[in-house]
Protein backbone atom coordinates (compact mmCIF):
# COMPACT_ATOMS: atom_id res chain seq x y z
CA UNK A 1 0.00 0.00 0.00
CA UNK A 2 1.06 3.57 -0.51
CA UNK A 3 0.46 6.87 1.19
CA UNK A 4 0.05 8.52 -2.20
CA UNK A 5 -3.57 9.20 -3.21
CA UNK A 6 -5.16 6.20 -4.88
CA UNK A 7 -6.05 7.52 -8.35
CA UNK A 8 -8.73 5.58 -10.24
CA UNK A 9 -7.74 4.72 -13.82
CA UNK A 10 -8.36 7.48 -16.31
CA UNK A 11 -8.71 10.27 -13.75
CA UNK A 12 -6.65 13.36 -13.04
CA UNK A 13 -5.39 14.66 -9.72
CA UNK A 14 -8.25 15.77 -7.49
CA UNK A 15 -9.03 19.50 -7.51
CA UNK A 16 -10.57 19.08 -4.08
CA UNK A 17 -8.99 17.48 -1.03
CA UNK A 18 -7.50 14.23 0.21
CA UNK A 19 -9.02 12.01 2.86
CA UNK A 20 -7.39 9.17 4.79
CA UNK A 21 -9.54 6.05 4.73
CA UNK A 22 -8.88 3.30 7.27
CA UNK A 23 -9.06 0.17 5.13
CA UNK A 24 -8.89 -3.58 5.74
CA UNK A 25 -11.67 -4.31 8.17
CA UNK A 26 -15.02 -5.79 7.16
CA UNK A 27 -17.22 -5.05 5.41
CA UNK A 28 -15.19 -4.80 2.20
CA UNK A 29 -18.31 -3.54 0.42
CA UNK A 30 -18.23 -0.40 2.57
CA UNK A 31 -14.75 0.44 1.24
CA UNK A 32 -15.82 -0.20 -2.35
CA UNK A 33 -18.95 1.90 -1.90
CA UNK A 34 -16.98 4.79 -0.42
CA UNK A 35 -14.51 4.84 -3.31
CA UNK A 36 -17.21 4.48 -5.95
CA UNK A 37 -19.57 7.11 -4.55
CA UNK A 38 -17.44 9.57 -2.58
CA UNK A 39 -14.11 9.95 -4.40
CA UNK A 40 -13.13 11.85 -7.53
CA UNK A 41 -13.38 9.45 -10.49
CA UNK A 42 -14.30 6.61 -8.17
CA UNK A 43 -17.13 5.45 -10.41
CA UNK A 44 -14.53 4.19 -12.92
CA UNK A 45 -12.21 2.59 -10.35
CA UNK A 46 -11.30 -1.06 -10.96
CA UNK A 47 -12.96 -3.28 -8.35
CA UNK A 48 -10.20 -5.89 -8.60
CA UNK A 49 -7.52 -3.32 -7.79
CA UNK A 50 -9.52 -1.98 -4.86
CA UNK A 51 -10.06 -5.47 -3.47
CA UNK A 52 -6.33 -6.18 -3.68
CA UNK A 53 -5.76 -3.06 -1.56
CA UNK A 54 -8.39 -4.24 0.93
CA UNK A 55 -6.98 -7.80 1.11
CA UNK A 56 -3.45 -6.56 1.79
CA UNK A 57 -4.71 -4.35 4.61
CA UNK A 58 -6.86 -7.14 6.02
CA UNK A 59 -3.86 -9.49 6.05
CA UNK A 60 -1.92 -6.86 8.04
CA UNK A 61 -4.80 -6.60 10.51
CA UNK A 62 -4.63 -10.36 11.08
CA UNK A 63 -0.93 -9.93 11.88
CA UNK A 64 -1.77 -7.15 14.35
CA UNK A 65 -4.36 -9.37 16.05
CA UNK A 66 -1.54 -11.79 16.91
CA UNK A 67 1.18 -9.23 17.64
CA UNK A 68 -0.91 -6.62 19.51
CA UNK A 69 -3.73 -8.55 21.13
CA UNK A 70 -4.99 -6.56 24.12
CA UNK A 71 -3.24 -3.33 23.03
CA UNK A 72 -6.38 -1.31 23.74
CA UNK A 73 -7.06 -2.91 27.12
CA UNK A 74 -6.64 -1.17 30.47
CA UNK A 75 -6.46 2.28 28.92
CA UNK A 76 -5.14 4.67 31.53
CA UNK A 77 -6.77 8.00 32.33
CA UNK A 78 -4.25 10.39 33.84
CA UNK A 79 -4.93 13.37 36.05
CA UNK A 80 -4.78 16.83 34.55
CA UNK A 81 -2.05 19.11 35.95
CA UNK A 82 -3.11 21.36 38.82
CA UNK A 83 -2.25 24.38 36.67
CA UNK A 84 -5.18 23.48 34.42
CA UNK A 85 -7.74 23.80 37.23
CA UNK A 86 -9.16 27.12 35.94
CA UNK A 87 -9.56 25.60 32.46
CA UNK A 88 -11.28 22.54 33.93
CA UNK A 89 -13.69 24.84 35.76
CA UNK A 90 -14.52 26.57 32.47
CA UNK A 91 -15.42 23.25 30.88
CA UNK A 92 -17.35 22.01 33.90
CA UNK A 93 -19.36 25.24 33.98
CA UNK A 94 -20.15 25.20 30.28
CA UNK A 95 -23.95 24.78 29.90
CA UNK A 96 -23.40 22.75 26.71
CA UNK A 97 -21.49 20.20 28.79
CA UNK A 98 -24.30 20.01 31.35
CA UNK A 99 -26.93 19.54 28.65
CA UNK A 100 -24.98 17.17 26.38
CA UNK A 101 -22.93 14.91 28.63
CA UNK A 102 -25.37 14.22 31.46
CA UNK A 103 -26.59 10.72 30.55
CA UNK A 104 -23.73 8.93 32.33
CA UNK A 105 -21.05 10.06 34.81
CA UNK A 106 -18.58 12.44 33.17
CA UNK A 107 -14.97 13.28 34.02
CA UNK A 108 -11.97 15.05 32.52
CA UNK A 109 -8.59 13.39 32.22
CA UNK A 110 -5.45 12.94 30.17
CA UNK A 111 -5.55 10.09 27.62
CA UNK A 112 -2.94 8.43 25.43
CA UNK A 113 -4.02 9.11 21.86
CA UNK A 114 -2.58 5.95 20.31
CA UNK A 115 -4.62 3.76 22.67
CA UNK A 116 -7.96 5.28 21.69
CA UNK A 117 -10.28 2.86 19.90
CA UNK A 118 -11.86 4.48 16.81
CA UNK A 119 -14.88 3.78 14.67
CA UNK A 120 -14.65 6.66 12.17
CA UNK A 121 -13.01 5.33 9.02
CA UNK A 122 -12.09 8.57 7.25
CA UNK A 123 -10.19 11.76 8.08
CA UNK A 124 -10.21 14.98 6.04
CA UNK A 125 -6.55 15.96 5.63
CA UNK A 126 -7.35 19.52 4.51
CA UNK A 127 -9.29 20.10 7.72
CA UNK A 128 -6.45 18.53 9.72
CA UNK A 129 -4.02 21.04 8.25
CA UNK A 130 -6.38 23.89 9.18
CA UNK A 131 -6.54 22.61 12.75
CA UNK A 132 -2.76 22.23 12.97
CA UNK A 133 -2.33 25.80 11.72
CA UNK A 134 -4.69 27.01 14.45
CA UNK A 135 -2.71 25.18 17.12
CA UNK A 136 0.75 26.05 15.84
CA UNK A 137 3.90 23.89 15.75
CA UNK A 138 4.88 24.28 19.42
CA UNK A 139 1.69 24.66 21.48
CA UNK A 140 1.73 25.12 25.24
CA UNK A 141 -0.20 22.83 27.60
CA UNK A 142 -2.93 25.46 27.80
CA UNK A 143 -3.07 25.68 24.00
CA UNK A 144 -3.53 21.91 23.78
CA UNK A 145 -6.28 21.98 26.41
CA UNK A 146 -8.21 24.74 24.61
CA UNK A 147 -7.74 22.89 21.31
CA UNK A 148 -8.97 19.54 22.65
CA UNK A 149 -11.79 21.07 24.72
CA UNK A 150 -12.73 24.37 22.99
CA UNK A 151 -15.15 25.70 25.59
CA UNK A 152 -15.33 29.03 23.76
CA UNK A 153 -17.05 27.11 20.91
CA UNK A 154 -15.76 28.82 17.76
CA UNK A 155 -18.51 28.84 15.12
CA UNK A 156 -17.74 27.92 11.50
CA UNK A 157 -19.31 30.20 8.88
CA UNK A 158 -22.97 29.61 7.98
CA UNK A 159 -24.86 30.99 4.99
CA UNK A 160 -28.64 31.22 5.34
CA UNK A 161 -31.09 31.68 2.48
CA UNK A 162 -34.88 31.73 2.45
CA UNK A 163 -35.87 29.62 -0.54
CA UNK A 164 -39.66 29.67 -0.11
CA UNK A 165 -42.26 31.22 2.16
CA UNK A 166 -42.03 28.21 4.45
CA UNK A 167 -38.47 27.04 3.79
CA UNK A 168 -34.88 28.02 4.63
CA UNK A 169 -31.58 26.55 3.47
CA UNK A 170 -28.55 26.77 5.77
CA UNK A 171 -25.06 25.86 4.49
CA UNK A 172 -21.78 25.37 6.34
CA UNK A 173 -18.39 23.89 5.38
CA UNK A 174 -18.45 21.93 8.65
CA UNK A 175 -19.36 18.23 8.55
CA UNK A 176 -20.65 18.71 12.11
CA UNK A 177 -23.39 21.12 10.98
CA UNK A 178 -26.78 19.60 11.84
CA UNK A 179 -30.19 19.77 13.46
CA UNK A 180 -29.72 20.11 17.21
CA UNK A 181 -33.24 20.17 18.62
CA UNK A 182 -36.78 21.44 18.32
CA UNK A 183 -38.17 23.39 21.23
CA UNK A 184 -41.42 25.09 22.22
CA UNK A 185 -40.31 28.55 23.33
CA UNK A 186 -42.19 30.91 25.61
CA UNK A 187 -43.51 33.83 23.56
CA UNK A 188 -42.07 36.25 26.13
CA UNK A 189 -38.59 35.13 25.06
CA UNK A 190 -39.06 36.77 21.65
CA UNK A 191 -36.95 39.89 21.40
CA UNK A 192 -36.71 42.12 18.35
CA UNK A 193 -39.06 40.00 16.23
CA UNK A 194 -41.75 41.97 14.33
CA UNK A 195 -45.20 40.63 15.23
CA UNK A 196 -48.52 40.96 13.43
CA UNK A 197 -50.53 39.42 16.25
CA UNK A 198 -50.32 38.19 19.83
CA UNK A 199 -48.17 35.01 19.93
CA UNK A 200 -49.46 32.03 21.91
CA UNK A 201 -46.37 29.89 21.35
CA UNK A 202 -43.18 29.75 19.31
CA UNK A 203 -41.64 26.65 17.78
CA UNK A 204 -37.84 26.95 17.53
CA UNK A 205 -35.86 24.68 15.21
CA UNK A 206 -32.26 24.86 16.40
CA UNK A 207 -29.57 24.27 13.77
CA UNK A 208 -25.89 24.44 14.60
CA UNK A 209 -22.73 22.59 15.53
CA UNK A 210 -21.82 20.17 18.30
CA UNK A 211 -19.42 20.86 21.16
CA UNK A 212 -16.39 19.60 19.15
CA UNK A 213 -14.87 18.36 22.41
CA UNK A 214 -12.37 15.53 22.33
CA UNK A 215 -14.72 12.98 23.89
CA UNK A 216 -14.22 9.29 24.68
CA UNK A 217 -16.45 6.55 26.07
CA UNK A 218 -14.85 4.55 28.89
CA UNK A 219 -16.26 1.02 28.81
CA UNK A 220 -14.89 -2.38 29.84
CA UNK A 221 -11.37 -1.09 30.26
CA UNK A 222 -11.18 0.63 26.88
CA UNK A 223 -11.53 4.20 25.65
CA UNK A 224 -13.54 4.62 22.45
CA UNK A 225 -13.17 7.97 20.70
CA UNK A 226 -16.71 9.28 20.31
CA UNK A 227 -16.07 12.79 19.01
CA UNK A 228 -13.11 14.95 17.99
CA UNK A 229 -11.45 12.52 15.57
CA UNK A 230 -9.89 15.30 13.50
CA UNK A 231 -8.56 17.07 16.60
CA UNK A 232 -7.07 13.83 17.89
CA UNK A 233 -5.48 13.14 14.50
CA UNK A 234 -4.06 16.67 14.30
CA UNK A 235 -2.53 16.39 17.78
CA UNK A 236 -1.01 13.02 16.99
CA UNK A 237 0.31 14.34 13.67
CA UNK A 238 2.11 17.12 15.58
CA UNK A 239 3.82 14.53 17.75
CA UNK A 240 1.63 15.08 20.81
CA UNK A 241 1.03 11.72 22.50
CA UNK A 242 -1.39 12.63 25.33
CA UNK A 243 -4.28 15.09 25.42
CA UNK A 244 -7.06 16.30 27.72
CA UNK A 245 -10.33 14.51 27.05
CA UNK A 246 -13.92 14.56 28.26
CA UNK A 247 -14.73 11.00 29.30
CA UNK A 248 -18.15 9.42 29.63
CA UNK A 249 -18.00 6.48 32.01
CA UNK A 250 -20.26 3.56 31.08
CA UNK A 251 -21.14 0.82 33.53
CA UNK A 252 -23.27 -1.41 31.26
CA UNK A 253 -23.50 -1.88 27.50
CA UNK A 254 -27.14 -0.80 27.60
CA UNK A 255 -25.94 2.74 28.33
CA UNK A 256 -24.04 2.83 25.04
CA UNK A 257 -27.32 3.33 23.20
CA UNK A 258 -27.52 6.81 24.75
CA UNK A 259 -24.01 7.77 23.62
CA UNK A 260 -23.19 6.17 20.28
CA UNK A 261 -25.42 4.19 17.94
CA UNK A 262 -22.37 2.71 16.18
CA UNK A 263 -20.67 1.49 19.36
CA UNK A 264 -23.96 0.21 20.78
CA UNK A 265 -24.79 -1.85 17.66
CA UNK A 266 -21.24 -3.19 17.25
CA UNK A 267 -20.05 -3.31 20.84
CA UNK A 268 -18.04 -6.53 20.41
CA UNK A 269 -16.05 -4.98 17.56
CA UNK A 270 -14.83 -2.15 19.79
CA UNK A 271 -14.89 -3.65 23.29
CA UNK A 272 -14.16 -7.37 22.84
CA UNK A 273 -12.10 -7.71 19.66
CA UNK A 274 -8.51 -8.51 20.74
CA UNK A 275 -7.15 -5.80 18.43
CA UNK A 276 -9.82 -3.21 17.53
CA UNK A 277 -9.22 -0.25 15.18
CA UNK A 278 -7.13 2.34 17.02
CA UNK A 279 -6.12 5.95 16.41
CA UNK A 280 -2.55 4.97 15.57
CA UNK A 281 -3.89 2.91 12.63
CA UNK A 282 -4.57 6.15 10.74
CA UNK A 283 -0.79 6.55 10.53
CA UNK A 284 0.02 2.95 9.54
CA UNK A 285 0.96 2.95 5.82
CA UNK A 286 -0.39 -0.58 5.53
CA UNK A 287 -3.83 0.43 6.78
CA UNK A 288 -4.29 4.00 5.55
CA UNK A 289 -5.38 4.80 2.02
CA UNK A 290 -5.35 8.40 0.81
CA UNK A 291 -8.32 9.04 -1.48
CA UNK A 292 -9.02 12.18 -3.54
CA UNK A 293 -12.45 13.62 -2.78
CA UNK A 294 -14.49 16.62 -3.80
CA UNK A 295 -14.82 19.44 -1.29
CA UNK A 296 -18.26 19.25 0.27
CA UNK A 297 -20.41 21.53 2.37
CA UNK A 298 -23.28 20.52 4.64
CA UNK A 299 -26.75 21.85 3.91
CA UNK A 300 -29.70 21.72 6.28
CA UNK A 301 -33.12 22.41 4.81
CA UNK A 302 -35.82 23.55 7.21
CA UNK A 303 -39.45 23.78 6.16
CA UNK A 304 -42.79 23.85 7.95
CA UNK A 305 -46.44 23.16 7.28
CA UNK A 306 -49.49 24.41 9.17
CA UNK A 307 -53.02 23.00 9.39
CA UNK A 308 -55.77 25.00 11.13
CA UNK A 309 -58.80 22.91 12.04
CA UNK A 310 -62.16 23.61 13.64
CA UNK A 311 -62.88 20.80 16.09
CA UNK A 312 -65.71 20.11 18.60
CA UNK A 313 -65.13 21.41 22.09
Amino acid sequence: MTDEPLEPAGTVQSPGEDWVYLVGRPPAGEFLGYVKLQTVGGDTADVGTLMNVWRAANAHIQELVLAEAGAANNAEIGNLPDAMAPLVENVAGDPIVGNTFNAVPMSLGMVELDKLVVFQKHINLRYVEELKAQLGPTPSDEDVFRFALPYDHPVPPVVTARTAQNQWLLTSPSADFRFLSGELVNAQQLVGVPLNGVPAGVMAVIIGHGSNFLNAIAAEGRLVLNNGSHRAYALRDLGITHAPCLIQNVTTRDELELLSDEVFKNADRYLSDPRPPMLKDYFDPQLRQVLPSQRLSTQVRVSFGIDVLRVPR
